[in-house]
């Protein structure tokens, strides 16, 4: 690929004005090309430390809807989608500085659900709703980053590049166009048809095929300005530590995960797979009894269990023989609009093995698959109407040091040529109850639908 120009000036860091959340930092930056928010959803959203933010890549690869590594230009590149994000990472390098922030540059961006098709074989039944790239990433070599724990914000970014950033720092932000939804949210699936494809993974099931199926439906509506008001909206609807914005074109990614995918600091890996979901209670009472039912539940910590087995595969697949260990099994955490059952698995990287390896060997992540992980995606590729595009995929970042953080890209909207598109899905096993489970796929959304459009609903 072409050659990546390389950062020959150290990187200093510099002390900002810390600011309680990202978004009138953001604001300022938010129309420079390639502009990125990573977003812990403080000070609203629990559990998050760190906001990256950055803007005007050196580079942005994509890999596009037939597998193929492109640069900026549209032009083809030799070598796997890992092969080729793994050059470009490469091709960064400069004087670090002593640090334990979580990024120093390197690439911050997307990979789709539909990523998966370059690393597990899948027919290819169902069609696109979107088109955004498999994957989009940008090689960075500046970070602006708030950490929340100190109260603290930094500008990375060598001596030259801190001056532009500064620049664009102290230029008004630009008021964007008012949001809205011009017509209802319209689902891709009736009731009917959700039942139709329910009772499908039923029979999988019984016939031995998978133990579970995550199975999804899609909701869109035609929008018309700014969408940076919408993540606004969504933002303040449900805040998580997870979030991701990222824009260009006519197209978008707009992510309020609360689920952490997969982390590397150092060559210890961790992944917190999200399986078990209720909604918070309007009192005190209920909503612990809401809780408590959660944690009682044999199903639901049945899922849980089942998707920790299948991450503790993955990982081991590249993590020291040994190393693969599970400290959390089903604990409880409670965000803005709903308990989740929540587990940790972790393991330190093999010798020669790499971040991105990782990601490549447990892509995409099982709590939104099903298990076993290909049987899973190749029925959810059969009965799914259309692919899933960013929805289940992952937001994050891989540094130059090799740290990484990602997302599960749940509770996620996806717009493009003036659409916008939401997903809704949940875990089926052979228990599961079909009315309880449609109304989940409907509950996990109904705040950001509400957010979005106050004056219309799903049908």
């Amino acid at each position: 690929m072409r050659k990546v120009p390389r950062m020959t000036s150290p990187l200093e860091i510099t002390a900002l004005p810390y600011q309680p959340d990202p978004l009138g930092y953001f604001a300022a930056l938010r129309q420079q090309p390639g502009a990125v928010l990573l977003d812990s959803g403080r000070p609203h959203g629990p559990g998050g430390r760190y906001d990256i933010l950055s803007a005007r890549p050196l580079e942005t690869l994509e890999i596009d809807t037939h597998g193929q590594a492109r640069d900026a230009q549209g032009k083809p590149l030799p070598g796997t989608p890992i092969e080729v994000q793994k050059a470009l990472l490469a091709g960064l390098w400069c004087d670090l500085p002593d640090s334990d922030l979580p990024f120093l540059g390197g690439l911050i961006g997307f990979w789709s659900y539909d990523f998966g098709r370059s690393l597990e074989p899948l027919d290819s039944a169902a069609r696109s709703a979107t088109a955004l790239p498999w994957s989009r990433v940008g090689l960075y070599d500046w970070a602006l980053i708030q950490d929340h724990q100190r109260q603290q914000s930094w500008l990375v970014a060598s001596a030259a590049r801190r001056t532009e950033v500064e620049q664009w720092l102290a230029t008004p932000a630009p008021e964007g166009a008012p949001f809205k939804i011009t017509a209802p949210f319209a689902a891709e699936l009736d009731r009917d048809g959700y039942g139709q494809r329910f009772r499908r993974v039923q029979a999988y099931i019984q016939a031995g095929d998978c133990y579970q199926i995550n199975l999804a439906q899609r909701f869109s509506a035609p929008y018309h300005g700014d969408l940076w008001q919408a993540y606004l909206r969504l933002r303040r609807a449900t805040p998580t530590p997870f979030a991701g914005y990222l824009a260009w074109d006519d197209k978008a990614v707009l992510s309020l995960s609360p689920e952490r995918f997969l982390q590397a600091h150092h060559g210890q890996v961790e992944a917190r797979p999200i399986k078990g979901t209720r909604p918070r209670g309007a009192t005190p009472e209920e909503d612990r009894r809401l809780a408590e039912a959660l944690l009682a539940s044999d199903k639901d910590r049945a899922e849980n269990v089942m998707i920790v087995d299948l991450l503790r595969n993955d990982l081991g697949r590249v993590c020291r023989p040994g190393s693969v260990r599970v400290p959390q099994l089903c604990g409880l955490e409670s965000y803005a609009n709903v308990h989740h059952l929540v587990s940790s698995v972790r393991g330190e990287l093999a010798t020669r093995r790499s971040p991105l390896d990782l990601l490549a060997a447990s892509f995409p992540g099982g709590s939104i698959t099903g298990a076993p992980k290909v049987r899973a995606m190749q029925i959810i590729d059969e009965l799914e109407p259309s692919r899933r595009s960013v929805y289940c995929g992952s937001l994050g970042y891989v540094d130059l040091r090799g740290h990484m953080d990602t997302s599960i890209a749940i509770r996620t909207a996806v717009a493009d040529a003036g659409q916008l598109h939401l997903w809704g899905g949940g875990g089926l096993v052979a228990d599961s109850d079909e009315e309880a489970e449609y109304h989940e796929t409907l509950d996990k959304i109904r705040h950001l639908l509400g957010a979005l459009d106050h004056d219309s609903a799903a049908h």
